[in-house]
């Protein structure tokens, strides 16, 4: 006898059918596995046996060859537990032959025939309902993959409850999706004293979606501004919402089957490795970039990570993806970030200038800032200096201005530039860092004052093509956050400003 139940394998967030095949031969009794599966796959025949025994089913004395088709394709996991398992009952009579037809299963199953959580069932569920079939999965995950919304599912406890489900003796309800969360309160950009410069750079970075470097001795309050960015930002749409879930899927991290509103924000220590940073290891999971896909990326000490994991970055904050090579398979993972950092200006934290100035400036200050590579740095819209907080300021009252204040002006400007982005065809979420070709023309038209400004600048100072359009992408957005229709001088005079590269001090002695 032979039966089919349909799988799916992992590739990223997206989700490949797999027909897992059962069939009972002539020979020596023996359970043979095929298909090219990882250790995981290949223990999931112990795991079967063990599950039959625990239902108190005998294990048919024939030999099983089970095959996972498309026999090139690597299967990683162990939630091909349960299609294999309801294959081997379909096989057996168990459950009737027809009953799986149209649906597709995955789950990890226990010694005692119960079905464990696995990570994807988000994406699998989305997937699956795109091929037509509905999605059988462990009891834990229906609420999770409740959200992708048509598929029919059914969430089984265990193999027993399956068994009778299909027999028609007890029928398995839909599960219902688990709850949407809007996300704790961060805290509140009041408790900021001082530094209105700083302020003003990331209320344009959370306006546009630009990149930021803070630079500055230790107190200043570099981390504490990071930390009150999430809450500039507005919440999710609904498709980064699915998107971001998918990934979060995929390593796990969705509990009870619990959404999140809030833009990500993660940060990773500095010891963190290039694959903790842009996904890998042995089953090619999402680093903490794509983790923090449609959010904020926020890495302190900046210079203290290795050169490698910074370098890493590059691709990903330019094309909005990672990429990781394999010699069988490249897995995509989506990685559209902003990517906020922190760093002392040198390596003892005080720099070359005012009291308890290093004693080894600017000696230190080169080679400390030089473990940045100059790409990386390009690639960051706004480099802003932070001075250490006076005695003044910590004496004077709580700003008038907070977190609420802030986000009403980045909520009017991303207004702003996704009704002219919609307008002009583009997608309706892009923002102005993302801006590029005839679009980027079309938003950053220049009179003559303000290109012979930025043309200037950029022969004084060494700024690159790339340095250029990201120049015209953050004059954009300080336009917007002012109203104007059109980006004048004085944007793109700020903007370079910004750059904190020689182009910055040549606008400043020019303009």
């Amino acid at each position: 006898m032979a039966a089919r139940v349909v799988t799916v394998a992992f590739q990223g967030v997206d989700a490949v059918r797999v027909d897992v095949e059962v069939q009972f031969t002539l020979g020596e009794a023996a359970f043979i596995l095929v298909g090219l599966g990882d250790k995981a796959v290949a223990e999931s025949r112990e795991r079967v046996r063990a599950a039959f025994t625990g239902l108190g089913l005998a294990w048919p004395g024939k030999r099983i060859i089970a095959n996972l088709a498309p026999a090139d394709l690597p299967k990683v996991g162990s939630h091909y537990d349960l299609p294999i398992a309801l294959a081997v009952m379909a096989a057996m009579g168990v459950i009737p032959p027809d009953a799986l037809d149209g649906w597709a299963a995955l789950g990890e199953l226990s010694l005692d025939g119960r079905i464990a959580p696995v990570a994807g069932a988000l994406p699998a569920a989305v997937a699956v309902g795109g091929m037509g079939l509905g999605l059988i999965c462990p009891q834990a995950c229906g609420a999770e993959a409740a959200w992708a919304g048509d598929t029919r599912l059914l969430a089984a406890p265990s193999l027993i409850a399956l068994v009778n489900h299909f027999r028609g003796v007890q029928a398995l309800s839909p599960p219902k999706p688990g709850a949407m969360l809007d996300g704790e309160r961060g805290p509140d950009l009041r408790d900021v004293k001082g530094q209105e410069n700083a302020k003003r750079a990331l209320e344009i970075a959370a306006a546009g979606g630009h990149n930021l470097l803070f630079i500055g001795p230790p107190g200043s309050g570099k981390s504490m501004m990071a930390q009150r960015l999430p809450g500039l930002l507005p919440p999710l749409t609904p498709e980064e919402l699915l998107e971001t879930s998918m990934v979060h899927s995929m390593a796990g991290l969705i509990a009870k089957g619990e959404l999140r509103r809030a833009r990500p924000f993660r940060s990773p220590h500095h010891s963190a490795s290039m694959a903790a940073l842009t996904g890998g290891g042995l089953k090619a999971k999402p680093g903490e970039v794509s983790l923090a896909h449609n959010g904020v990326l926020f890495l302190d000490e900046l210079p203290e990570f290795g050169v490698q994991a910074l370098d890493s970055l590059r691709q990903p904050l330019e094309t909005g993806e990672v990429v990781v090579a394999r010699a069988n398979a490249h897995v995509r993972y989506p990685a559209r970030v902003q990517l906020v950092a922190a760093m002392n200006p040198c390596r003892c934290g005080l720099g070359g200038a005012g009291r308890g100035a290093c004693g080894r400036a600017p000696r230190c200050q080169s080679d400390y800032q030089g473990r940045i590579s100059g790409p990386l740095m390009d690639r960051i819209d706004l480099q802003v200096e932070v001075p250490p907080v006076t005695p003044a300021d910590l004496a004077l009252p709580p700003p008038a201005e907070g977190t609420a204040e802030a986000a009403g002006r980045v909520a009017q400007a991303r207004t702003l530039a996704t009704e002219r982005a919609a307008a002009g065809g583009e997608s309706a979420s892009a923002l102005n860092a993302k801006a590029e070709g005839d679009w980027l023309d079309r938003i950053c038209a220049l009179d003559g004052s303000a290109r012979d400004l930025l043309t200037r600048a950029a022969e004084a100072g060494g700024l690159t093509a790339r340095g250029w359009t990201r120049t015209l992408r953050l004059a954009r957005t300080i336009a917007d956050l002012e109203g104007a229709p059109t980006v004048r001088r004085a944007h793109v005079a700020e903007a370079l400003i910004y750059r904190r590269v020689a182009a910055g001090r040549a606008a400043a002695s020019v303009g």
